[in-house]
Order: structure tokens, then sequence, then C-alpha cells
């Protein structure tokens, strides 16, 4: 699998116009304050793009990050700049071409942005304990449509949280199916090469996050994929895929569910480009002061990570209220009154 990644990514793609998805991004969906910086990159970086979502979370001055599969580094460039000049960014990837065209254009970036806070490894996501990165050392951990290349995800799952500070965060995009795929399809290189034969099945990448210590995923955004191609549409006949962006949080407290234990926190609108709401995930818009009940999970989501200084606190956990409304799960057990059930049968 890594010598048919490389191959497809070091020769067969010379540009992000030769995929055969619409994986990569609209630029019009980008967001306005993220457009300058991307406007600071040499072209031919972000000419050979092949990222699937946006890999820029908030709030990142002075942060540490690493960035999985960097490619030519068009993302590792982009967050140099959100980091700043005390912030650093690590790029690892496989593939000798990709971190050619980052390396010739180091130079270039250094003298663009005034400083330099980019390294580039060679190494593959699978074996991070085997490269130059010490353990709990990053803030941020991203990673653009890379996660579905690697042929053993739990293996970069537990390096990822080995890498990641306590109360730091996993943000990526990657593309994901709404079913399992089938071997024909996982064995095509170019179904594979595109992204689509090494999708997970979203449920079992769930699974996977809670079974490698990160037991409440969050869901940022999401969009289907258009698979423009008619003959490889035609090889994957009904199953649909996704691009989405997940948050995952390297918090030992976090539950498996959203618990309810009375709490509330409150916006304060200090987080640059983001005076009027915070968005954490696809279902928490935090309206800036305005008292916003939460669960626990995001309680500390928000207290024991970067973002405590931007929010006020309401609450603890001394007293639980049972599973938090509205988050999905509900309770098990048939809650009508004797009255209701009475004609129900005794059996299960």
């Amino acid at each position: 699998m890594h010598d048919m990644v490389q191959h497809y990514y070091g020769t067969e793609l010379e540009s992000s116009a030769d995929l055969k998805t619409t994986a990569c991004c609209d630029a019009s969906a980008v967001p306005h304050w993220l457009k300058p910086l991307l406007a600071n990159i040499h072209p031919e970086v972000l000419s050979r793009y092949y990222g699937c979502g946006l890999v820029c979370p908030t709030d990142l001055q002075g942060c540490r990050v690493l960035d999985l599969g960097s490619g030519t580094g068009r993302d590792v460039y982009a967050l140099a700049q959100l980091v700043g000049k005390d912030g650093s960014v690590v790029g690892v990837d496989m593939t000798d071409e990709q971190l050619a065209i980052a390396e010739e254009h180091h130079a270039y970036h250094t003298e663009k942005f005034g400083y330099d806070n980019v390294r580039f490894i060679k190494g593959y996501i699978e074996k991070l304990d085997e490269l130059d990165l010490e353990p709990s050392s990053f803030d941020i951990i991203v990673s653009n449509c890379v996660i579905n290349l690697s042929p053993d995800k739990a293996a970069v799952m537990r390096g990822i949280r080995r890498l990641l500070k306590k109360g730091g965060e996993f943000y990526f995009s990657d593309v994901y199916a709404d079913r399992r795929i089938p071997e024909a399809v996982r064995e095509d290189p170019v179904l594979y090469g595109e992204c689509l034969g090494g999708a997970l099945y979203w449920n079992d990448f769930t699974h996977l996050a809670q079974s490698n210590g990160f037991p409440d995923a969050r869901l940022v955004e999401d969009r289907p994929l258009a698979i423009t191609d008619a003959t490889l549409a035609a090889r994957l006949g009904s199953i649909r895929f996704f691009s989405a962006t997940y948050r995952l949080f390297h918090i030992d407290e976090l539950e498996p569910a959203c618990e309810d234990y009375g709490q509330a926190v409150i916006y304060r609108g200090s987080m640059t480009h983001h005076p009027e709401r915070f968005e954490l995930d696809k279902h928490h818009s935090i309206e800036a002061g305005k008292v916003f009940p939460v669960c626990g999970n995001t309680w500390r989501m928000l207290h024991d990570s970067r973002f405590a200084q931007h929010f006020d606190f309401i609450g603890d956990f001394k007293r639980h209220y049972g599973i938090f409304e509205g988050c999905g799960s509900a309770l098990p057990f048939d809650d009508s009154t004797p009255e209701a059930s009475s004609n129900k049968s005794g059996c299960c």
C-alpha cells in the first residue's frame, strides 16, 4: 500500500486538477481570514494540494503543530502563519517527490513570513514513534485526507495520542463511506490513491477513535463527494462518500456519552476572527455573552484545553442528571406508565 500511494502521489498526480473526485476544497468556501495566508504560499505548493478539508483550527498563536501526510506543505505553510514566530509546525510525509517541493520553497516562505518556524521529516505516519518527535509535545496534530491512505489506521491513532499534550487536539479532514468498502474496491490502485479504497465506514471510525483513547469524536463539518470520473463511479456502485472534519481531544476524563451535570459556559468573544460565536463542532455554535448549557464532555473540551481562557465556566461534576438531552442517546428503558403498557405482551 505504501508503494502504491507513493507512486500515485509522487508520479501519477502532477496537480490537484488530476484528481478524479471533488475531494479538494472549493476555494470559494475558504473563510475570508484564511485567503490572505494562502496567497502567501508559493503557487507550485498550492497547485499540488490534495486535501479534502480545511485543517486550520481556531486559536493557534504560539502552538506547536504536527501535520501528518504534509505533502508539498500547503497546510504546513498556512499553519506556520497562524502559530506565528513563537509557534512551530512539523510536517511528516513518506513521498520524496512531495517533500522535495516542500523543501525547495522553504526559503521562499521564510522570506515571505519574516521567520522560519517550519521543519519537514520523511517518515511513515504508522511509525511516529520511530521519528525525532518527543511524546506529549504537540498542542495540535492535523491531517488532511491522509488517514484513509494508511494500511494501519489504529497505529496512526495510537501514535497521535502519544504525541499530543494533555488537552491537545487532533483536528483532521478525511474521506468516509456510508458502508464498509468491498475488497475489490480496496485493492484497486486508482481508487485507493483517490482516497476512496481506504476510506473507513463512518461508524467504524467512531469505534476506532474510542478504542484508541478518543471516546467522543466531534464532527465539525462534512460534505458529499462526487466521483467525476464515470469509469470509477461505475466501479464504486452505490457506495456514497463524504469529506468530513473531526476534532478529537486528548482528555482522559472524557466519557463515551454526553452526560448532564447541570453545567454551562459563557463565550467571551475573545478569539481572533470569531467575535460573535465559537463553533466547537457541528452541534455546538456558542454565541458570545450568552449562557450555553453543555454536557460534561463539552465542558471538559473547553475547560481542559487551550480554549479555557476564552470562556467562563458554570458548574462542576458533583451532581449527575443522566444523559444530556439531545445528544443522540436516550434512556433505553420503557418510560411509559403502567396503564399505557397494560396491553403489551410479557415476552421479550
